[in-house]
This record gives structure tokens, sequence and C-alpha cells, in this order.
């Protein structure tokens, strides 16, 4: 079963890109500068941000819906990233060196099936999820801190 991972889209985070740090701090975000490489993955990109870059750390829904099942968590930002990963078949390597919760949703925002899967076992998981008919999205979160990581749909 073919599958597409997408990241977020940056045009809602594009006007706090350059912010001072109160006004990002008026907004519930905060900027850091990249101390860690892996650590710190852009949703946009999904791609670990090299050291000495700056992102954004900030709250995201991810799962907008009104069901039990909306979600919101802190996620990374690159500041200045434009270009949103979007991919078939390919599992951008960000989201290969993280165990990953993969949440597979109908089309109401209720979970139907979950998996845990790092690596290799991350594509085969994918698949497993949309056997089931139901599922129509599969939310990607790193496991380990919750983050919400990509969206996945099928191809």
């Amino acid at each position: 079963m073919s599958f597409r991972i997408t990241g977020l889209d940056p045009a809602p985070f594009r006007p706090l890109y350059g912010l001072s740090e109160a006004q990002l701090a008026q907004r519930g975000a905060t900027r850091m500068v990249v101390t860690d490489h892996p650590g710190f993955p852009d949703r946009i990109t999904l791609e670990d941000v090299p050291t000495g870059a700056t992102v954004l750390l900030l709250n995201h829904t991810s799962m907008k819906r009104a069901t039990p099942y909306r979600a919101t968590h802190a996620i990374f930002v690159r500041e200045g990233a434009l270009r949103p990963y979007d991919s078939t078949d390919e599992l951008p390597p960000v989201m290969q060196r993280r165990l990953l919760s993969l949440r597979g949703f109908d089309a109401n925002g209720m979970m139907q099936a979950a998996e845990l899967a790092s690596g290799a076992e991350i594509a085969p998981a994918i698949a497993r999820l949309f056997e089931g008919p139901e599922i129509t999205e599969i939310h990607a979160h790193n496991a380990a801190r919750g983050c919400f990581s990509a969206r996945i749909t099928r191809a």
C-alpha cells in the first residue's frame, strides 16, 4: 500500500519568523538555538535542524476535529522553513531515527488502530494500519516525548 508523508504547511508559522522574544512569548512560543544534532526535528521540512540554527518551540494542534482525540502538543519549527516535506513511499530520516507512535484515524477523527514502530519497522506498520479500510490518515508522534511528527495519508 502506497503512503504519502507531508510536513506541516509553513504559512501559519511565517508570521512568527523574526519576532522578538517578547513578541513570541505573547504568542506562547519561544526561540531556541539548536545544541544537539539530531535532536530538534523541524515539523515542516521533516529534518533534524543543524546545530547553531534557530527553532521555534510552540504549541500545535495536530488533531483539530472535535473528538475525544483532539490533540495539541509542543513542536519545533525551523525558523525560516518555507517548503514542507512531501514524499510518497519514503520515510524521512527524522522519522527513521525515532520510535514512533502511529495512530490510525477514520474520517470522523476517531482512532481505530495504533502501533509502535521504529526504523525498518515503520513502513510495514503503516501498511498494516492502512489495511483497515476505515483508516483515512495516520498521525505519527514521537513516542518518547509525544510530539506530533507528521501526517500520513494513502497515496
